[in-house]
């Protein structure tokens, strides 16, 4: 894609919806669409300055100095660009110069990273929570998946084990002559303090061993290089859950209970240290607090309809108590991941807060023995160029900015800190009334939207060649134990107040705007109970070009938007009709994992989410990208759909045909071999470089499977229509793009 606002996303890992912004508050509510960014605070960034020293902050607001900063190289000092404060260089900056300046004052470094000296912290910590409910398949897939993961984590990681069926187990793994386990009834809730009586984690710990620290001498938490033989052997030999089940029964899973026992088992050994509980589970949890489901088969699991008609009578209450775990992970700095495979639900809808909350992942699969699961759990523990995990533990995201401006709030994967500073709105969106959030954990894809509201009154001018700057600092501990702190500051021009609209047009990124939007609405769909967010949407879209586009009154025919606009209708066309607001089709469940990866992933990710791409293959040439429509699928061509959550291959009537003949194994036919390879290699290709891994699917026009695609296309041509027009029929009575632009147009020029 084409797009200048790329510029500021490979530099600083940002999009803003609007980089230029109006002057007053009164401008920025006319704007229809907030201000906002989407950063991504472990981007990988080209040529990033490491500094192995400690941050110089402000003495007044504790900003970070940054090349916007005035400097006065005679008087060493340097003047604060967000509360005007002046302050000292320390000793280290006394022979600074014009020519000779330190890296965060240098003009192209609007990015920096500290690598803090001081001594690396705990290292990373990993509890595997397994599911012992499963078939032998799928206990023995997820057994080697798990040992896998041990090979792929530093060896100095802290590493524990518990188990969990009908009851819960916490392997002791001190002792590797005689490993032992203490045993929890599944059915009853565990306060944390009688757990950590049970555990005797009040009592003084033994005597450190030399070269290990103190607060690393607990029994169940153990240096994966001391005990790797002893846990792989405890591993290979787990065992099914031994309590029979009966054929019109599902298997007691006491879920609740074991997240219960792996948060209190951490926070009462390493509060505020970077660690992962990783939870692998295959069904519903059936017993005890959190349960979902009962155990008998003839009570289905809750389902949208079942919610909306308030008959989902395990829903609030598991949900409450997950939701209260959550909050003691959030606190300790803890992510926890939910491994789900099973082809019915298990409970994320319920326990969406554990990973929302705490800056966790959600891989769903229909079996631990898919290479969906597989290849998505390995992917996890991925290596950067350095050969270290991309994956981050404890980190902490904070907002300054100047005074003509304020935070409104975050979406994304994180927490409040309820840290109120004079950056902080009194509008809130999202998880507002703060200006710092926790990342329990974070890696190189997480995304967060912010969104800010400007404050400054119409009466107030700014002054010329003044601009608006916010700048993020974001804390973080690196798989090896080293605390990182990355800083980015970036300036705004502001708009003419004579004709704001123009510069405001200009500065528009209409892709960072329809995520920023979809963010809000899906935030809004989860929150506001009998919100109706698609009318919301629509009527935001009506304000939105009533104001940017160029129309005579009551013409519709002379309706035009700029192309820095003209995509975004289309953008909200497609949010409308995305599995994100439309639930109908989808298991609830999938609903809460397809708006978990939303507000987790990048500008362009989420796009691809939002509206999909499609690509067309054929003899004509090489593979190029056509419209999302029913006018695409044609009999001569192989469709590439990329939904991100699944790649579709689709060949059409007659290159199936061809296909089912053999054709492609014929040697005077190797250009239509070509042509069948062709999106399968592109396909892998996508396939490689995503996370989760999408499902993929290959299946011929007017297939049953075909449904992805006729589902996802803009319905141009229906059932309805009649005949004469090229492409394929689509069975719905959705309205398509054309008539819904006709009536944006309608409705825009009426306003």
């Amino acid at each position: 894609m084409d797009n200048p606002f790329f510029a500021q996303e490979e530099k600083d890992g940002i999009r803003w919806s609007w980089n230029v912004w109006p002057t007053s508050g009164l401008e920025a509510t006319r704007m229809v669409v907030p201000l906002g960014c989407l950063y991504s605070p472990m981007k990988k960034i080209s040529n990033l300055p490491v500094l192995e020293y400690e941050p110089v902050g402000c003495k007044s607001c504790h900003a970070i100095l940054n090349p916007h900063c005035a400097s006065d190289f005679q008087g060493k000092w340097w003047g604060c660009t967000f509360c005007y404060q002046r302050n000292q260089f320390p000793p280290q900056y006394m022979d600074i110069s014009e020519t000779q300046l330190p890296y965060e004052l240098h003009p192209s470094c609007t990015t920096v990273e500290y690598a803090l000296s001081r001594p690396a912290t705990t290292p990373p910590i990993f509890l595997y929570v397994i599911d012992t409910c499963l078939d032998e398949k799928n206990l023995e897939a997820l057994k080697g998946s798990i040992l896998m993961s041990l090979s792929l984590i530093p060896e100095n990681s802290l590493v524990g084990l518990i188990t969990f069926g009908s009851i819960v187990q916490v392997f002791e793994l001190a002792f590797p002559e005689c490993p032992k386990s203490y045993v929890f009834r599944g059915n009853k809730d565990i306060p944390a303090k009688q757990l950590q009586q049970q555990l005797g984690l009040n009592a003084p710990s033994a005597a450190p061993r030399p070269g290990i620290a103190q607060s690393q001498q607990t029994r169940f938490l153990r240096p994966l290089s001391e005990i790797e033989i002893t846990l792989d052997t405890i591993i290979e030999e787990l065992q099914r859950d031994p309590k029979p089940v009966k054929n019109d029964r599902r298997p007691l899973r006491a879920t609740g209970v074991a997240l219960a026992v792996a948060i209190g088992l951490l926070e009462a050994s390493y509060p505020g240290t970077g660690a992962r509980i990783m939870l692998f589970v295959g069904g519903p949890a059936t017993q005890g607090p959190g349960m979902v489901v009962g155990d008998e088969l003839k009570e289905p699991i809750r389902a949208h309809h079942d919610i909306a008609k308030e008959k989902a009578q395990h829903l609030y209450k598991a949900t409450k108590f997950y939701e209260s775990l959550a909050n003691r992970a959030v606190n300790s700095g803890h992510a926890i991941d939910i491994n789900a495979c099973s082809l019915d639900q298990v409970g994320v809808l319920e326990m969406r807060y554990l990973v929302k909350r705490t800056g966790g992942v959600i891989i769903q699969a229909d079996e631990f023995d898919s290479p969906m699961f597989k290849q998505s759990f390995q992917k996890l523990f991925a290596r950067d160029h350095k050969g270290e995990i991309d994956m981050a533990f404890n980190g902490s995201l904070e907002v300054q900015t100047t005074r003509e401006i304020k935070v409104c709030g975050a979406i994304g994967h994180c927490a409040s800190r309820n840290k109120k500073t004079s950056s902080v709105a009194e509008t809130e969106i999202g998880i507002g009334q703060t200006s710092a959030w926790k990342l329990g954990g974070l890696d190189s894809a997480t995304t967060v939207g912010l969104y800010f509201e400007v404050v400054n009154q119409h009466s107030n001018p700014i002054p010329p060649g003044q601009r608006g700057m916010v700048q993020l600092v974001t804390t973080y501990q690196k798989a090896n134990g080293q605390r990182i702190v990355r800083v980015t500051t970036v300036s705004h021009g502001w708009a003419p107040t004579e004709d704001p609209n123009h510069m405001l047009t200009l500065g528009f990124d209409q892709e960072a705007a329809a995520v920023l939007m979809a963010r809000i609405a899906v935030y809004k769909a989860e929150t506001e109970e009998a919100f109706d967010v698609l009318r919301w949407l629509d009527r935001m879209l009506i304000r939105l070009v009533a104001k940017f586009g160029e129309y005579r009154k009551d013409d519709p025919a002379s309706f035009r938007l700029s192309p820095n606009f003209s995509l975004y209708p289309q953008f909200m066309f497609h949010l409308r009709r995305s599995h994100f607001l439309q639930v109908f089709n989808s298991s609830p469940d999938e609903t809460t994992f397809y708006r978990f990866m939303l507000n987790r992933e990048n500008v362009v990710h989420s796009l691809t989410m939002i509206q999909p791409t499609l690509d067309a293959y054929s003899f004509e040439g090489p593979p190029y990208p056509v419209m999302l429509s029913a006018t695409s699928v044609l009999p001569d061509r192989i469709l590439l759909l990329d939904t991100f959550f699944h790649v579709v291959i689709c060949r059409g009537d007659n290159i199936a045909q061809w296909a089912k003949l053999g054709y492609q194994n014929d040697a005077r036919h190797e250009n239509f071999r070509l042509l069948l390879e062709a999106p399968r290699t592109d396909a892998e290709g996508l396939i490689k470089e995503r996370f989760p891994m999408p499902r993929f699917i290959e299946c011929d026009q007017h297939s049953s499977q075909a449904r992805y695609v006729l589902a996802t296309i803009d319905p141009s041509i229906t059932h309805t229509s009649g005949g004469g027009h090229m492409g394929q029929a689509v069975v719905t009575e959705d309205v398509n793009l054309e008539v819904f632009m006709e009536h944006l147009k309608k409705l825009a020029v009426q306003s």
